[in-house]
């Protein structure tokens, strides 16, 4: 079966160094709120602690029903049984990640051109791609060139793959977001950032709503 994603609000769980915050503390609370897909974004952690901290996260996903995908890493996706990998640009191969994981796996792949979706859905490995930045963001310390409603429009009438659309999306624009054709929105500022993680991530799900999933054209 194509993938389709479970919700339209795709949260991503990163501490970007937020003093007081934890991976840990931040999926739970996330899955407190009832999401059914989430990723765990670890970048500035040794491999032996990001191991330690995907197999916890994957602990609480199960325990909630939920399912986790894991950034950059198809190893550690592997290592932990988890639901699938998100690749970037310079990561290991989609082709590569598909061979470790296997068939029954996620695999998402970021893109931040035109060209570059229509070369990940012509692949035909990846499950969905990710698309952005939409807007200016804090979460990376070299962003991609914003692409905007414009780029993403362009990427829907292109490509037949689910999208995640990222970079920058708020409360305030997520309608905007999707109805310029993404799939889902995912956030990483709004949840680390956020006093009331639980109350915040229910309000954008609701306000995206809920459990619902556009039909990938």
């Amino acid at each position: 079966m194509p993938f389709r994603f479970p919700s339209r609000f795709y949260p991503i769980i990163d501490t970007l160094g937020e003093p007081g915050r934890s991976y840990v503390d931040l999926a739970a609370a996330v899955l407190a709120a009832g999401v059914p897909l989430l990723q765990l974004r670890v970048k500035q952690e040794p491999t032996r602690r990001h191991v330690e901290l995907a197999r916890a996260v994957n602990a609480l996903a199960q325990r909630h029903g939920a399912r986790l995908i894991i950034n950059d890493r198809a190893d550690i996706a592997a290592l932990v049984d988890a639901a699938g990998v998100h690749l970037g640009q310079d990561d290991l191969p989609v082709a590569a990640a598909r061979q470790i994981l296997g068939a029954g796996k996620i695999i998402g792949y970021s893109t931040h051109t035109v060209a570059q979706a229509e070369a990940a859905a012509g692949d035909a490995v990846a499950d969905y791609i990710g698309f952005g930045p939409l807007y200016l963001t804090t979460s990376k310390h070299r962003p991609d060139p914003v692409q905007g409603l414009a780029g993403l429009r362009q990427v829907r009438a292109r490509v037949s793959l689910p999208i995640v659309a990222i970079g920058g999306i708020t409360a305030d624009t997520m309608a905007d977001v999707l109805a310029a054709g993404a799939d889902a929105v995912a956030m990483i500022g709004a949840i680390t950032r956020a006093d009331d993680v639980i109350g915040t991530v229910r309000a954008l799900s609701r306000a995206v709503g809920g459990q619902g999933t556009k039909t990938a054209l």
